[in-house]
């Protein structure tokens, strides 16, 4: 079975933000979320870098081991759920969670802020496919029509990659050997500038 998962090419991304306004379009996601953001490191010096961040869909997801109503859950694809009927809103995911996914939809106090809301990489919810419900609750199920997510879709550089892991590995792998970068495109000497063992 297929991992789906998402991968953003910091050398491609244009900060365009065509990912995020796809995203709230197809699912009317209400104003103050953002299931997807794009964030920019360095900006306007040089270096700067932009990535598209959203729910990474993890493999062993913070957010669901520090969830106390059990309500994510995990689909035979990978892609990390939840259950807006079961959540309490309780804020712990967003804490858990390094990307930030997880988002109350409302500002408030405590309890008036509602149930979380997090990218559903498409696929809708635990309700049947395709109904009013699923889409009033989770928005568009690209994923049940045989489609990829729509941020991915529309973004015209091709930066954000969505699919089978395995698939956007192989086709990152191709860029990189591309670019030169070899295998110091990532890992201890890229990300801390230093010999190792030297």
């Amino acid at each position: 079975m297929a991992r789906m998962k998402f991968l953003c090419d910091s050398d491609r991304c244009i900060e365009c933000n065509a990912c995020v306004t796809a995203c709230k379009n197809e699912h009317e996601v209400p104003w103050g979320i953002n299931r997807r953001r794009v964030v920019t490191i360095n900006d306007g010096r040089p270096g700067e870098r932009s990535i598209s961040m959203a729910c990474m869909h993890c493999t062993d997801a913070p957010c669901a081991a520090v969830c106390p109503v059990s309500c994510f859950y995990t689909t035979a694809d990978a892609i990390v759920l939840h259950d807006k009927d079961l959540c309490i809103g309780c804020g712990y995911c967003f804490y858990a969670c390094p990307f930030g996914a997880p988002q109350y939809p409302r500002v408030g106090n405590f309890g008036g802020r509602g149930k979380m809301d997090k990218c559903t990489y498409c696929a809708g919810g635990p309700q049947q496919d395709g109904t009013m419900v699923e889409y009033a609750q989770y928005g568009s199920n690209r994923i049940a029509e045989g489609k990829l997510p729509l941020c991915a879709e529309m973004c015209s550089t091709k930066a954000l990659l969505a699919g089978d892991g395995e698939m956007i590995a192989t086709i990152y792998r191709e860029r990189v050997s591309k670019r030169g970068y070899g295998a110091g495109a990532w890992g201890w000497r890229t990300a801390y500038r230093e010999n190792v063992g030297a």
